[in-house]
Order: structure tokens, then sequence, then C-alpha cells
């Protein structure tokens, strides 16, 4: 007890003195920047208003929040010690965060804080998902001075209950879910940067508009050939060329001078407190969950950054649930030079030791001799003891009660369902899913300026939409709006670029060909031209491109279609891959009909070592010149071009049939034509109707959204409910096949009660000694099987490799295991089948059916 209060005195007065200096070195820097900062104004309250954490409920908290075990009161007097000797070694350095007191004020260490834990819920397997849940899913707190440690520190129950916390309360909580999800995860206490202190990322580029870094491709190295040929005299205008190079140079420079202006009104003021605010974070080593390297883990953004950032600007200890270190190196160049090998004693003093002394503590004479200096012989009556005691302590349990986290609560993510994030020209939002009435569940506003206040474009992601729409892309400067959608929309679409939902206007619809039977891959229309892309089809059309003419006046007349008025078709046109069933020469690469005009152009592929492709064109006969004669063919109607052939071909004949041929196709042509017109307007009406009344899907295993699931379910277990009485006695009727015999008479009697009795009583007898029999049989066989394996085994043993040594063992030991299994089960037939014998004997006396007769039987 003595000890104790001596140790607590000291720990008083040596706050006193910190605190005094840290007076006195806020105001020796201050002036060195010739600037003068109030006290008032370092020391920032950070309650949110209309939140007082004092006012909080902890009645209902289990005992551990409240007390501490013997083993924790034990680790409080270590951590006194270790802190003890720590500040005797280390006198300039900020004190350690140790033990400070939860929601009930009483004291913990911070190890026991830590509560590893594995949520069941697949994103929080991994790293980044439970950096984002965490991230999204509580509000930010600063500390009440940014250069001094929190008094308290929150259970993660309570911080996941309130949602909010400051960055050692949520560096806590999320360093529980990764060490619970496998990770090397530590909380580092340390110092960072005003912006990432403060949560202020107005200066900081968009996650979401980040750029992958392009990895720079090694040309492919030439090999010099002496018989090459040279190539061709350059011909261009030296003049022209150094002019052209003198305006691109003007035009970089006034390029840099306005990149220049940008990064001035840019850079952030400068921070006097700059390398003296503190933060927590979480650290992330290599090794488990196949981390390749350490790194960074913000809590209040969820973004991972290297352990070399600027942004972190030096660590005085790390922790987990097993232990405690302390950094031992120089952070003058913040994180960069660190080395995280906790295995280290020279670099990282640990507070707990298993085997290793640590080298960093004092010496057993040094710690007697300032012991007696200050008077506390009376404190330790065998230092090395004590010593050999501290470093072999283990770590007692977490002290925090198991965290959970509900279906609901992890699908609501934000505080109170939304969340905004201001980046460097951008703003992004977030939503819980089926907050907002189309399925809205983030948004991305970019803008042109850092005042955000012209915008740029607008990029929004949707959820749980029947119309399978995933992403909505709106350029606000050429109102461009570009749609994606998840696989299962109507007609396979997947993406939709339009400035306009009215017909013929400029549009790209692009398709999941694979769940198409035409094939289609995109669709590009515009007022004049529609173009066709096609993938994987039998007859290898991969591009179709038409052109429309001017409408003519609009005609109404009674019996007519409804697109008498369609767009006149000019030209159609196909291109093809090449077959390589048919020769070159035959096979189509591209034909062209000419509606108006009525001329059709074919032109085939190249053959092998050909530079000109064959060709014929057709035309057709002038409804003038037929004189009532649909079946003229004359050598003026088709001219052909055969490559490598100087003849020209003279059957007619074929020709002919080849010109009906395409005529019958052209017609078939411009019917696809009208329906892909069709299809197009389709398409706009079913998205129009889509947006006017959006609905949202709700999977059947989620009953508190899906009212209609819930009724049928309830609907169901109600039908159940009224009906298992009787199902259940005829279920249980296990005298039904014997009643038969004496015709389901309802007074039986006492013969034919007995025969239904003794009946019973035999089939069931009869029933288990054939089930034992079978089990019999089968743990024979395999001992039959087993013998025979020996024995080829002893045969031939010589011969076998490695590898089938291993599967013979394999399979051997699986026969082993059958047999083990068959003999337990036979074991236990015989055990059980008398005390079913009698427990049937028993049911059948008590049987109201055949009671009367064979109750005192």
């Amino acid at each position: 007890g003595g000890r104790m209060e001596v140790l607590e005195e000291k720990e008083e007065e040596e706050q006193r003195e910190e605190e005094e200096l840290k007076a006195l070195e806020i105001s020796a820097k201050l002036p060195d920047l010739g600037l003068n900062v109030p006290m008032e104004q370092v020391c920032v309250p950070s309650d949110v208003p209309g939140f007082d954490w004092s006012s909080i409920d902890t009645s209902q908290l289990p005992s551990s929040y409240k007390t501490n075990s013997l083993k924790e009161k034990k680790l409080l007097c270590i951590a006194d010690h270790f802190l003890w000797q720590y500040t005797h070694l280390c006198p300039d350095r900020k004190p350690l965060f140790l033990h400070p007191v939860n929601e009930c004020g009483v004291e913990k260490f911070v190890c026991t804080t830590v509560r590893p834990t594995l949520l069941p819920y697949t994103e929080l397997y991994h790293w980044d998902g439970c950096a984002s849940f965490v991230s999204d899913y509580l509000t930010m707190e600063p500390l009440k001075c940014p250069m001094s440690l929190p008094s308290s520190l929150y259970s993660p129950t309570t911080i996941l209950k309130y949602q909010r916390g400051n960055c050692f309360d949520i560096t806590v909580l999320l360093c529980s879910m990764l060490i619970g999800a496998g990770y090397d995860a530590y909380c580092v206490h340390g110092y960072a940067t005003r912006e990432i202190c403060t949560l202020d990322e107005t200066l900081e580029l968009c996650p979401l508009l980040r750029k992958p870094q392009e990895v720079p491709k090694e040309g492919m190295k030439k090999k010099s050939n002496k018989y090459r040929v040279n190539p061709p005299p350059d011909l261009q205008s030296k003049f022209e060329l150094q002019q052209e190079a003198k305006k691109a140079e003007t035009e970089a420079a006034q390029k840099n001078e306005e990149r220049e202006e940008e990064k001035v009104t840019e850079e952030p003021k400068r921070d006097l407190l700059h390398g003296l605010r503190v933060h927590a974070w979480v650290l992330v080593l290599s090794g488990k969950r196949e981390v390749p390297e350490a790194f960074f883990i913000n809590p209040f953004t969820g973004n991972s950054h290297s352990t070399m950032d600027e942004h972190f600007l030096g660590i005085e200890s790390i922790w987990n649930h097993r232990n405690y270190w302390v950094n031992m190196q120089d952070c003058w160049n913040g994180c960069k030079d660190l080395i995280f090998d906790l295995d280290d004693a020279v670099r990282w003093e640990v507070m707990l030791s298993g085997s290793n002394k640590s080298l960093q503590l004092l010496s057993d004479a040094e710690e007697e001799k300032e012991l007696s200096d200050t008077d506390m012989d009376d404190m330790v009556s065998d230092p090395n003891e004590k010593e050999e005691e501290d470093m072999s302590f283990d770590m007692p349990p977490s002290w925090v009660a198991p965290i959970q986290i509900s279906p609901r609560e992890f699908e609501t993510r934000c505080s109170h369902g939304r969340k905004v994030i201001l980046y460097k020209k951008a703003k992004l939002e977030k939503w819980a899913p089926y907050l907002n009435g189309n399925g809205l569940v983030k948004r991305l506003t970019i803008y042109a300026d850092l005042d955000c206040a012209e915008i740029v474009e607008v990029r929004e992601w949707f959820k749980n939409r029947e119309d399978m729409l995933d992403m909505r892309e709106v350029n606000k400067q050429t109102q461009l709006t570009t749609e994606c959608f998840s696989p299962g929309h109507l007609l396979g679409l997947k993406a939709h670029t339009y400035t306009s939902l009215e017909p013929e206007t400029e549009r790209t619809m692009e398709f999941y060909n694979e769940v198409r039977v035409d094939g289609l891959q995109k669709r590009v229309e515009n007022a004049n031209e529609m173009t066709e892309y096609f993938l994987g089809r039998d007859d290898f059309l991969h591009v179709r491109h038409m052109e429309f003419g001017k409408r003519g006046k609009k005609i109404h007349l009674a019996g007519t279609r409804t697109d008498i008025n369609s767009r006149p078709i000019v030209q159609i046109k196909e291109c093809f891959h090449r077959n390589l069933e048919k020769p070159a020469d035959e096979d189509v690469a591209e034909r062209i009909f000419l509606i108006t005009e009525e001329v059709m152009h074919l032109t085939y592929h190249l053959k092998d070592k050909y530079i000109t492709a064959s060709k014929k064109d057709f035309f057709k006969a002038v409804e003038s010149d037929r004189e009532g004669n649909e079946d003229v063919m004359t050598p003026e109607m088709c001219i052909t071009y055969q490559a490598g052939s100087s003849e020209n071909d003279k059957k007619l004949l074929h020709l002919y049939k080849l010109l009906q041929e395409l005529t019958e196709e052209e017609k078939q042509l411009k019917e696809q034509v009208r329906q892909s017109e069709a299809e197009v307007l389709s398409i706009l009406k079913i998205r129009e109707n889509e947006e006017t009344a959006v609905k949202l899907s709700v999977s059947i295993y989620n009953t508190e959204k899906n009212e209609k699931r819930r009724q049928q379910y309830e609907a169901m277990k109600n039908t159940m409910e009224d009906g298992l009485p009787g199902q259940e006695e005829q279920d249980l009727d296990y005298l039904a096949p014997f009643l038969i015999q004496v015709g389901h008479r309802e007074k039986m009697t006492k013969g034919q009660a007995l025969r239904v009795r003794d009946d019973c009583l035999a089939d069931f007898k009869h029933r288990l000694i054939d089930k034992a029999n079978t089990i019999q049989a089968c743990f024979e066989k395999a001992v039959e099987e087993l013998q025979k394996k020996d024995q080829w085994l002893q045969e031939n043993q010589n011969q076998l490799s490695v590898e089938g040594e291993d599967d013979f063992l394999t399979r051997y030991s699986e026969t082993m295991f059958h047999i083990h299994i068959l003999a337990l089960r036979l074991s236990r037939e015989k055990q059980t089948a008398p005390q079913k014998y009698l427990a049937l004997q028993e049911k059948l006396r008590k049987d109201p059916r055949l009671a009367e007769h064979l109750g005192h039987t």
C-alpha cells in the first residue's frame, strides 16, 4: 500500500513537471516562428454539440468494466514500474499511453482494451472492408487538446453503440477487427500532420479519381541489320519545326505559371503545432494474410498509407492484445527510417518479455542507486526478482465484452444513414442502402475550382435496383450521360450513353452479347446513321452500318402501319470476318446495299500473296426497262473483278442466282433495320418508365425489408401450426400396419390385442437383428479387404515408388478408419437393442387402444 502511494505521488509530480515543460516548450517555439498564439487556441474542446460523454448510461455494463481482477491490478503495477524506468531512461520523451480510464472511470491497461473479433460478414474478412466500415460507421471526434493524450479510452462496444470516438477509440476498434481477421495489426501512438489529425481532406485527391500507376513497358530492342533499307529523307521544314517548338515552350511556360498559382492557393497554411499533434492509427505488419509489406491505416478515412508517408511524423509506442512496445528509434525524418522489427530490443523496448532481458532498462546497480537516492528502498526488496516477474507476466484477457454488429447496423453503415466527405475539387456523399427511394448509395460531385462552385461532373452509384442500374455518370458541361448496368437487364443492356432520351439522337448502347441471340455487342446511333457491332456470330458478321435519309411529309392513311413515316434507308453496309472453310475469293468480306440507287457491291477477302480483292457490282434493272418481265438478266447488270484472273466470269446463271439471293437478303436486312429501330424505341420507353417509378429489389432472406416474403413465411408457419396435431398423430401411428390385420376395430378382444402386440414386437425384433447383421457383414467385408491390402503390400513393398507408397498408405488408413467406425456402430447397436425393445414393450402396454387388455400382462 505504501509503495503504491509513493508511486502515485511520484507520477503526479512528474505529470506536473511534464505539463510545465510542455507549456514552456510551446511558448519557446512560437516566438521562433514570429507568431503569438494564446494557449486557449492550442487546446480546443472536442465535444460534439448535442452529445455529452459524461451522461452515457454505464449501469448495464458488465462487472469487468467497473472493476479490475487481481491479474489486471498486477499488470497496472508492472506498467507503473515500466513507466518509472522509462522516465528515468528518457526524461525528454513524452508520457506513454498506458492505462487511461474507461467509460466507468476505471484504469485499464491499453492492451486489454483490444478485443480480437472476427465478425460474420464476408466484407469484414479483409482489411480494406474493415477499415471502410469503421470509417463510415463512426463519427470522428478531435482530441480535447491536440498535443496531449486523451485521459480516457472507451471500450470498442461503447464506441460502436454511440457511433463516435477519437482517434485512439477508433484505432482500438479497427485493430480488434483486423487481429480477429488474422492480420498482424497494432495500435500506434504517434504524431501526424494537421490534415490527418483533423480529417481535413480538402487538399487531397479523391481516391475514386486516382488513376492506377501505369507500368512502363520495356520496348523491344530491334536488332541492327546491315541490310536494312535506308529510311526516306526528312522533307519537313526545319524552320516550321522551330516555330512549333517555340510555341509549345510558350504554352508550357504559361501552363506552369498557372500550376504554380494553383499550388500557391492550394498550399495549406503553416501549422504552428507541426510535429506536436498527437494521433493514433493502425500498423499492419507483413507476414500474416499474405501481406507483402508493412503499411499504415488511417482510422478516420480507412485509407492505407505507406510507412514512408510524410503525413506521419513519428511514433512513441505501439501495442496489440499481447504486448506493448516503445519506439527507441529517432524520428527526426518522420517514420521513413523506422524499422518495424519488434524482436530487435535495441529499436523497440518491450514491456512484457518472456525470455530476453530488456537491453534498454536500467541495470540492477543503477536501479538500486536511483531508488536509494529517492528514499524508495522499501518499495523493492529484490530488483532482480521483480524484473524477472515483470518480464514473465502473461497478458490477462480483454475486459471488453464481445464485439457484435447486427445485420441492420452493418447495412446502415453511415451514421444517421448519410456521410459527406470533402476532397480537393470534389465532394463524396454516401448513403445506407434502401435509404433513398431510387437506390442511390454513393455520389461523387467533381468541381472545376477549389471553392466547389462550378460543377463539372456527377457520378452516382446505385444498389438493389430492379432495372439493374449500377452507375450513372453525367458530364454537366456536355450534358453527356453514361449509365452502366449489371447483368440481368431486359434485352441484355450493359451501358447507355446519351444526351437525351428522345429518339433519333446521338447515343451508344452496349449489350451483354452472351445473352443475346443475335450476338449484338454495341449499337451507335444518331439522326442519320446507325452502326451495330456483333461478336461470336455463326455467319461471321461483325459490323452493320446503316444510313438514313430525310423524311418526307407525314402521311396518315387508314389501315396503314404506324411506321409508314420511318426514316428512309439509304445504305446498308455489312462487314464479315474470314470464314476459313471457304476459299478467300468466295468469302464475302464486305457488302454494300445502296437502296435508293438499287446497286449492290460485294468485296471478297484477300487471297494469300494478293494485294487486291475480288469484287462484284450488281445493278438492278430499272422498272421502265423490265417491260413486265422481272426475270431479265443482262451482262451489263453485273461487273466482276476476279483477282488473279484476266477473264471475267461470263456464266450469267450463277450471277443471276447470286443476284436473287442478294435481293432476298436485302429485304430481310430492311426488316432487321426496322426491328433495330423498334428495339431502340422500346429500350428508351422502358428506361423512361424505370426512372419514373424506380423499384428496389429485396432479397428473400431479408425478412425485415421483404414484407411479401415475411407475410408468406408467417402464413406458412400458421398453417403448419394449425395442421400439426393431426399430422403428428398420423406420423406416430406405429400400430397402423398391424391394426389393418384386425380390421381397424374400435374395440378389440383380448386375443386380438395380444396378437397386435406380439406382431409389433416380433417385427421390431427382426428389424434390429437385420440391422445388426448388415453392419456385421460390412465389417467382415472391410476386414477381408484390409487383409488383402496387407498381403499385397508385403509382396510389392520393394517395387513401390514414394508416390505410390503414399497413395497406398492413404487408402489403407481410410479402410482402417472405416473399420473402426463399423466396429463402433456394431457395438452400440448391440448395447442399445435390448433397451429399445423394452421401451417399445412399455409403450405398447400404455397405448390406449391396447391398455384395456394389456394393463396387467
